[in-house]
Formats: structure tokens, sequence, C-alpha cells
């Protein structure tokens, strides 16, 4: 487990490295002073959000940004964080690359994944009950296809573990269904959540499963 000393290191990190990327074209290095702890290899996914207040209402909503990590631990935490921040800033292929001037409107949230568990089911239709909306995220894998989905993404949207499910593989780029093929693999994970409140600003452990706030299913757009 990660204190929240560590979990906002790791947040902080984020964010310098995509500060300084934008702004000076250059990829900083994992600092030496980086607890042993943040050096082991793990799993990572940076998420960036934009706030964006709605002109109607005035209500301040969270639009995703880019979020691009590694579900498997095949890099020193820290150094994983760092890449996976600035390809959430620049290459996630469903938005534009972030520009220096967003910087004062985006949030970071770190989400440090624990390792892979294959579900081992002996009909699909027994997934669901493996499943905790909350608490697992999920990696739907068929061949070479993969689609994960942190943990908080199913509370943020209200899905049941079926629908979890069928997200994951909508994600793949699979048929919705395609969670019940024989041929498919489903792995949960859990997740420890560092974020920024505010841009910039206190960064706090979010925990899906105790008091994290469900969003409106516009709040997060993917």
């Amino acid at each position: 487990m990660l204190t929240l000393d560590e979990g906002t290191i790791l947040v902080k990190l984020a964010r310098q490295a995509v500060t300084e990327f934008l702004l000076e074209g250059r990829r900083i290095s994992v600092p030496k002073n980086t607890p042993r702890k943040l050096r082991e290899k793990r799993g990572v996914f940076v998420t960036i959000e934009k706030l964006v207040s709605d002109e109607s209402t005035g209500v301040i909503r969270r639009i995703l940004r880019g979020c691009i990590g590694y579900p498997e631990p095949v890099l020193p935490l820290a150094e994983a964080t760092i890449n996976a921040a600035i390809s959430a800033a620049t290459e996630d292929p469903r938005f534009p690359q972030l520009i220096p001037q967003e910087l004062k409107q985006v949030i970071f949230e770190v989400s440090v994944l624990s390792p892979l568990q294959l579900i081992k089911v002996n009909n699909p239709q027994e997934y669901p009950q493996k499943i905790q909306v909350g608490v697992d995220g999920l990696l739907v894998e068929s061949g070479y296809t993969r689609g994960l989905l942190l943990p908080q993404v199913a509370v943020e949207w209200g899905w049941t573990a079926e629908e979890f499910l069928s997200q994951a593989s909508l994600k793949a780029g699979l048929p919705p269904d395609a969670w019940t093929f024989p041929t498919t693999r489903v792995y949960k994970f859990q997740a420890e959540i560092f974020a920024e409140l505010e841009p910039n600003g206190r960064i706090i452990q979010r925990r899906p499963d105790l008091g994290y706030t469900p969003r409106k299913r516009s709040a997060r757009v993917y």
C-alpha cells in the first residue's frame, strides 16, 4: 500500500512531467530522492481531466482530457508515471494534444494498479458475481485485443457489473457481449487512486468504494 505522501509525489511528478514536456520539450528523469517503493515495478494509469463550467447552470464538470498507462508492471512506478502522464497529454488518440494554456484548467489523477488477476469461471454468466463494482477494475482480452477500465469509471457512470463488462468489451473494440464468448479472458485488478482536487492544488486519495461521489453520466466523457 502507498501512503498519501507517496501518492502525492506521483501526482506532482505527473504534472511536472507534462508541464516541462509542453513548455520545454524535455522529458524529466526520475528524481534521485524518489522513495524506494516508487522505484518498484507497478502498473499505473494517469488520467487528465479538464474542469469545465456549464454556462447554463454554473456547475463545474470534469471532462476527460486523456488517460493512458501500463496495465502491467513493466517499468519502475515513478518512471512509468512520467511516461504515462506525457502520453496521456500528447498521445491519447481520442483527443488533441494538451496545450500549455490548459495546464491551469486540468487536474491529474494517478491510479496505481495491483497485479492483474485472471477471473476463473465455469460459465461466463458467472463473471458479474466475481466483480465488486467500486473495488475492481477490468481488463477484457481476446486474441491481441485488450480493453481496460479503471475501478472508478464504473462508479462514476453508475454501471452494474454486467454493464461494466460490456463497456470493457467495447473499450477493446469488441461487441458488448464479448465477455460471454468462450475465448474471451477477463481480468480484474484494484487501484490506489491519488488525485488533485483542483489544478495544481491539494491531493487526496480516492476510494471508489468508500465515499467516492458518483458523477452524472455526462460528467466524465470517454
